[in-house]
């Protein structure tokens, strides 16, 4: 009897199993690929209140280079106003606050990627940025101030700072209202804010756009080197969430309310600026 035959349909056989057990595993893998694809998503997006209070801790992303606001002593030690406030904030909400340092200019990206819970860092609320995060009612009146060498008498209007040179700290509402000076020769970005401060007191910078409660630390600590010379623009300052991390903000706009009644902002806002410059609204 020839066995040809049937020994060929049986390896056809075979291999159509095997073809088939093939795309049924591919279909799962995918399946499978798509489900953890969805749960990444709904992770990154849910509300994170439960998940803080089971680890104990709040996540806050910071700039640790901001003095008052969140700078390093000479310890080491990560201290400031913001740094005050959310410590404050973290104990009420029963966990530890736990400050991560990052680039201001990635930032909002890391938020958005779960580096951290919020921003707590002296983030001005603007129209743009907000299409991106959420924000707390203002805790700060602000504004983007010109700053140059006290014994500096030439810059005194936006007319002055035609043809010259003025610093800035990347990514930041600085940054923008530099911008929009008429006739500027050049705007220097800098990572951070002290290194503007530096270049500007050896006169490689003609001026520098700040923050003016960063710009009013620097005057006091170095009297006599620094100077207001006028404002571009009036801000406030929040407290950035994630989209859609609701019940986090409602219970830290709450705590930060109730800080706000009580005093303990005020408390802190005289420890920093010596007078209560505290908003919540």
């Amino acid at each position: 009897m020839n066995n040809k035959p049937l020994i060929l349909s049986l390896t056809i056989l075979i291999i159509f199993s095997l073809v088939l057990a093939g795309c049924s595993a591919k279909n799962n893998n995918s399946s499978s690929n798509s489900n953890t694809s969805e749960k990444t998503v709904v992770s990154n997006t849910q509300n994170s209140l439960d998940a803080i209070k089971k680890s104990g801790k709040l996540r806050i992303g910071v700039d640790d280079s901001f003095p008052p606001m969140e700078f390093r002593d000479d310890q080491n030690q990560l201290v400031g106003y913001d740094v005050d406030l959310a410590k404050e904030a973290a104990k009420r909400l029963g966990v530890k606050a736990e400050f991560v340092p990052t680039d201001w200019s990635g930032i909002i990206l890391a938020l958005k990627a779960n580096k951290f819970d919020v921003i707590w860092s002296a983030m001005t609320i603007t129209d743009e940025r907000a299409k991106e995060i959420d924000f707390s009612p203002a805790y700060l009146n602000d504004s983007q101030d010109v700053v140059v060498n006290f014994d500096n008498n030439a810059l005194k209007t936006k007319d002055d700072l035609k043809g010259k040179v003025i610093g800035v700290q990347l990514g930041t509402t600085g940054e923008e209202a530099a911008k929009k000076i008429e006739g500027v020769k050049e705007i220097k970005k800098y990572s951070k804010a002290p290194e503007s401060f530096l270049d500007l007191s050896n006169k490689r910078l003609d001026a520098v756009v700040m923050d003016e409660p960063v710009a009013k630390y620097y005057m006091a600590k170095r009297p006599n080197q620094y100077k207001i010379v006028m404002k571009l623009t009036n801000e406030t300052v929040g407290i950035a969430y994630r989209k859609g991390d609701k019940e986090l903000e409602n219970a830290l706009n709450d705590v930060m309310k109730k800080m706000k009644e009580d005093g303990t902002s005020a408390e802190i806002s005289k420890k920093w600026f010596g007078e209560d410059i505290s908003v919540f609204k």
